[in-house]
């Protein structure tokens, strides 16, 4: 099973002006669905949704890519 949280904090890290400021939390649900919350600094949210949303639908077209092997569910928020 692929560390989600992982493969999007990589993704994340290398968009943003200020990677050390970026957390990235991983939960499994009791139903089996991975939950990655991303948070970054205020000014790099920006960065992170990218024009009309396309950044934060790629990285969550990643995670979900990432998790069609395993048979799994991934969800990616950001706060």
């Amino acid at each position: 099973m692929p560390d989600y949280g992982a493969i999007v904090e990589y993704i994340v890290r290398r968009l943003v002006n200020q990677p050390d400021d970026v957390s990235v939390t991983s939960e499994r649900s009791d139903a089996g669905a991975s939950m990655v919350t991303i948070s970054t600094a205020p000014e790099d949210i920006g960065r992170v949704i990218g024009k009309h949303g396309t950044t934060i639908n790629a990285i969550r077209l990643v995670a979900k890519a990432a998790s069609v092997k395993p048979g799994e569910k991934v969800d990616v928020d950001l706060s």
